[in-house]
């Protein structure tokens, strides 16, 4: 081996000044023993400087403890930390010693290259995209990719979130799209799919093992840190969606990204030529060789019990959804896609509307608040209201609003206009309020002057009395005895 002037100055450096063994010359240098030994015999040490010590000693063993704290650490942040100990020395200087005392990076490691056979292997990685903001409402944007690895066939689909439902419905969507299942699918330790990876022993996530038992596939999880393990969908998958398909591009919701990104896949990604295997990943799919899927697709929506409050409202999600107002107070099952989110009352579906993602909104209130108001105007009404309205109509109505504004006991006036009912023909009652109203004059006193002025009341019979007390609080219609009059005469005049 030969070393040129700079590591023969080097060797002589750190022998003679730092006064290092040539084993850890020979170590730091990547050379042999025997050669620094060689050049050391070769040249004679340098003279030592008398009296002048570089402004790095004072701080070389502090510069050491950085360097094992952080190896990789920069000289500018090395020296921020030396200069409120006192260091005034310059950049270049502190540079060089540390090219020559940091620990050199080891060669990067070597791999083969692993081609399956068609319908062999699906290699799935989730890849983060920031935040998609929804009018003032943010939401986590991530890109699920599935690639098959012998034609590079590429899956894409975004979505707010990585539960263990969403990333099983990537799965089943992807496979429902390419046709089939591959042998094998490896992935990152996701915690959806894997509790515990040590060494070459894995937990897996007892819902996912059943998932993959159901589907009938190997899950094969990748070890901690090793990326190159599913490298085809790390640099194929992910990366070329961020590279290719992400810049330059506007979208207005999750529906619309889904949608550009379908487009993407059939016109570009799956159309290209692959420049590793020469083909489009179009022709070189291969869908007969994949297994086929199960005949019924298994349930994995977002699901989640609510309570529904008295203003007809469930929460979920950030959002407030609306239902019949018989269901107050029981507890609903909510099932959630991308896309909808569907209300169930044990198995049977109460309201389904598209999913909101933005926080606060609240869905379906208009339909069910006009409901609850058509089963419940009534209620709002005690039982003298109620009869006086069926009785006279929106006359008694704007009436009795008439008189809230009154200093009299409603319920009294209420009682005495029933009264009334029973004394005097309706249609002159109604004209009676009406005069009223106009006149401004509220209160059954006033009517009761109107009409005994317009005509003499018939005279009221005593009430029958009766032994049971409910049946004496019951009210019968008011009619009038003109018609009876009237039936009488003719059947007189008949002969």
């Amino acid at each position: 081996m030969t070393l040129g002037s700079g590591p023969l100055e080097a060797i002589q450096r750190l022998r003679w000044v730092e006064k290092w063994s040539i084993r850890k010359i020979a170590r730091h240098l990547h050379c042999a023993r025997k050669t620094v030994r060689k050049y050391l015999q070769s040249s004679s040490p340098p003279r030592p400087r008398r009296g002048r010590l570089s402004k790095l000693d004072p701080f070389k063993e502090t510069i050491a403890d950085l360097l094992a704290q952080d190896p990789t650490a920069s000289a500018a942040v090395i020296q921020q930390r030396l200069a409120p100990l006192g260091y005034r020395g310059g950049h270049s200087i502190l540079r060089a010693y540390l090219r020559a005392v940091r620990p050199r990076a080891s060669a990067p490691r070597a791999f083969l290259r692993v081609e399956p056979p068609p319908g062999d292997r699906f290699e799935v990685d989730w890849g983060h995209f920031g935040v998609f903001d929804y009018q003032g409402d943010s939401r986590k944007l991530y890109g699920f990719c599935l690639l098959e690895a012998h034609s590079r066939m590429l899956y894409v689909e975004f979505t707010h979130s990585q539960t263990f439902e969403t990333f099983v419905r990537c799965i089943l969507h992807a496979c429902q799209t390419l046709g089939g299942l591959c042998r094998e699918m490896a992935f990152d330790n996701l915690t959806s799919a894997v509790l515990e990876h040590e060494g070459k022993l894995v937990r897996f996530n007892p819902r996912f093992l059943a998932f993959a038992r159901e589907l009938g596939f190997y899950p094969h999880p990748c070890h901690v840190a090793a990326p190159w393990e599913k490298g085809k969908v790390e640099k194929g998958g992910v990366g070329y969606v961020k590279q290719n398909f992400w810049p330059l591009r506007t979208f207005t919701d999750l529906q619309d990204i889904n949608r550009q990104v379908r487009h993407w896949l059939a016109e570009v990604a799956n159309q290209r030529l692959h420049r590793e295997t020469r083909q489009k990943p179009c022709q070189r799919f291969r869908p007969d060789c994949l297994n086929p899927l199960p005949g019924a697709w298994p349930d994995y929506r977002d699901t989640a019990l609510a309570l529904v409050h008295k203003d007809l409202r469930l929460h979920f999600d950030g959002n407030r959804y609306c239902v019949p107002p018989r269901l107050v107070g029981c507890r609903l099952t909510v099932k959630a896609t991308s896309s909808t989110v569907t209300v169930y009352d044990q198995q049977q579906e109460v309201a389904s509307y598209p999913r909101c993602w933005r926080r606060g909104q609240t869905l379906g209130a208009e339909q069910f608040e006009k409901e609850l108001l058509a089963q419940r105007a009534a209620a709002q009404l005690s039982a003298g209201q109620q009869r006086l309205i069926a009785l006279l109509g929106e006359t008694a109505l704007t009436y009795l609003r008439g008189l809230t504004g009154s200093d009299r006991s409603l319920s009294r006036q209420i009682q005495e206009l029933l009264a009334l009912t029973r004394l005097y023909p309706l249609e002159a009652l109604e004209a009676a309020l009406q005069k009223a109203q106009r006149l401004g004059a509220f209160g059954a006193d006033y009517i009761a002057n109107i009409l005994y002025q317009q005509q003499s009341p018939r005279p009221l019979e005593p009430p029958v009395p009766l032994k049971d007390p409910q049946l004496r609080q019951l009210a019968t219609d008011p009619l009038s005895l003109l018609d009876y009059d009237t039936f009488i005469l003719d059947s007189r005049s008949e002969p």
